[in-house]
């Protein structure tokens, strides 16, 4: 490869921002709000077209079982939302990134694995 060529190549992609993993997590976590209001949807439909009784049924889970299932996700999705949007709240008045517990700096790695981190890996362990 010639010294030309590779001056032309293009640089590879830098580390997101916090704002932009932030960004992205919540559309993320939106979509899945989305997907899962759909689902909890139409099983509210399946209960009204059949007159089956699914609570006795041995061939697998009840609508009621599928349903709560569905709620719990969708519970754990919207805690989700509130902690990113936290996160965006530190960012914003400049604590992001700062472990609640000891004032230590967060590993960026724990930061892109885990965007809305608010300990240290040190003081997550001791939990």
């Amino acid at each position: 490869m010639s010294k030309r060529a590779s001056q032309d190549a293009p640089s590879p992609p830098g580390p997101r921002t916090a704002r932009e993993l932030l960004a992205e997590e919540r559309a993320s976590a939106l979509a899945r709000v989305e997907s899962l209001e759909r689902h909890l949807e139409s099983i509210g439909e399946v209960s009204t077209w059949t007159g089956t009784d699914d609570e006795h049924d041995p061939e697998g889970a009840t609508l009621a079982y599928e349903r709560a299932q569905v709620q719990g996700l969708l519970a754990d999705v919207r805690h989700e939302l509130d902690e990113l949007d936290r996160a965006a709240a530190r960012l914003d008045k400049g604590t992001y990134g700062v472990c609640a517990r000891c004032g230590n700096p967060i590993a960026p790695e724990r930061l892109e694995a885990l965007p809305a981190a608010t300990t240290c890996i040190a003081c997550a362990t001791r939990r």
